[in-house]
């Protein structure tokens, strides 16, 4: 994103690039700062506090571009006093192990910081232009990367409501329990809330939307007859699986040649097991093992558009109506790794996994599901 920006621009053009991985060569006016994802990490920290600096020292006749992606909640973290790292670390972890939603995750995030919740920009007298790239359902911009750039929509009480539904407050780390409910008091400002930032104009340029809208093209140019799930795939990833399934039977009993059903959206795991993977290889695998009960021949295939899908080196998973059989005749059972949230394991000892290595975009996640014949 940074260097389009730079070559589309005939002026100079300074600034810092925040993220986990530099494989491209940046314009020497650019400062490379990296930073961790999914969890935040002392890099992250250094990098939020640069931006901040950055953002503040800006003149109010300057313009400031800010290039947002997901993965910003992660990558720009700079807890508010007195709340320490290690205790913004440790409910991020458990928030995400008890499978919070992302705007749920965001609400928290954003009333434990300095810089999320519209913040940054408000600490810039410049004009901003915030450009997005969204990873998440619906493309608020409030919840893309936590929304550092714009107005805040959620509340302390949100952001402790939670807690409750997803942890329990004893589960918190007591700083982070303390600011909250002082927040709730009134005790703590609240973020730029909407109506505020007047200075700022936010665009979002990037979606799901408009991936699945190139992948459909692809997929007419192969011959497929090709339907977009209108709605968002979402919820727990093994339950969203078996739901998407009942959806394409639904679409695809009256056409009769081969059919590509395109989707996308963000599900979540509950971690209960002791396994390794994420959200879209355990989608798959619980598809995998729903397709052989239904006698499907169909293939389908679920990745991160980042090319990073939970702490692994995979982006997802491609499964057909033979991969759980497949797998027993090899002395693998599908439904002890799904039940142990190793769906990761499972592909690595079965063969799966699709590895694109990081792409530089995240527009969340996509499925791609072919039906050879079109009829369920």
């Amino acid at each position: 994103m940074a260097r389009a920006l730079v070559e589309s621009v005939p002026q100079p053009v300074n600034g810092l690039v925040i993220g986990t991985h530099l494989d491209i060569p940046l314009p020497h006016s650019l400062t490379w700062l990296e930073a961790a994802h999914p969890v935040p990490d002392e890099r992250s920290l250094a990098a939020a506090e640069q931006a901040l600096a950055f953002c503040r020292a800006r003149e109010p006749g300057d313009e400031l571009v800010m290039l947002i992606s997901g993965g910003a909640s992660a990558l720009l973290c700079l807890p508010v006093p007195p709340v320490p790292l290690a205790d913004k670390q440790a409910v991020t972890r458990a928030l995400l192990a008890a499978g919070a939603p992302i705007d749920a995750l965001n609400a928290v995030r954003k009333h434990l910081s300095q810089v999320k919740g519209g913040r940054l920009a408000a600490a810039c007298r410049a004009r901003v232009h915030a450009w997005l790239l969204s990873d998440v359902v619906g493309d608020d911009p409030s919840v893309i990367g936590s929304g550092p750039a714009t107005p805040d929509p959620t509340t302390f009480a949100d952001a402790l409501a939670v807690v409750d539904a997803f942890l329990g407050r004893a589960q918190c780390p007591p700083t982070v329990l303390r600011h909250l409910e002082a927040g709730v008091r009134g005790e703590v400002p609240e973020t730029p809330k909407p109506g505020s930032l007047a200075h700022v104009r936010t665009r979002v340029i990037g979606s799901a939307r408009l991936a699945i809208r190139a992948a459909a093209a692809a997929a007419r140019g192969l011959g497929y007859d090709v339907v977009e799930r209108p709605d968002a795939v979402v919820g727990e990833a093994r339950e969203a699986a078996r739901a998407h399934l009942d959806w394409v039977s639904s679409v695809v009993a009256a056409r009769p040649g081969p059919v590509c059903v395109l989707s996308y959206g963000e599900t979540t795991v509950r971690v209960t097991g002791d396994g390794r993977g994420g959200r879209n290889q355990e989608f798959a695998l619980a598809a995998a093992i729903e397709l052989e009960r239904r006698h499907l021949d169909w293939q389908l295939a679920s990745v991160g558009t980042d090319g990073v899908d939970g702490p692994t080196d995979a982006a997802g998973a491609l499964v057909d109506g033979r991969t759980a059989a497949r797998a027993r005749d090899r002395g693998v059972l599908p439904e002890a790794h799904l039940a142990s949230n190793d769906s990761y394991g499972f592909f690595a000892r079965t063969g799966g996994h699709l590895r694109t290595g990081p792409t530089d975009t995240n527009v969340g996640d996509v499925q791609v599901l072919l039906v050879p014949g079109g009829r369920a």
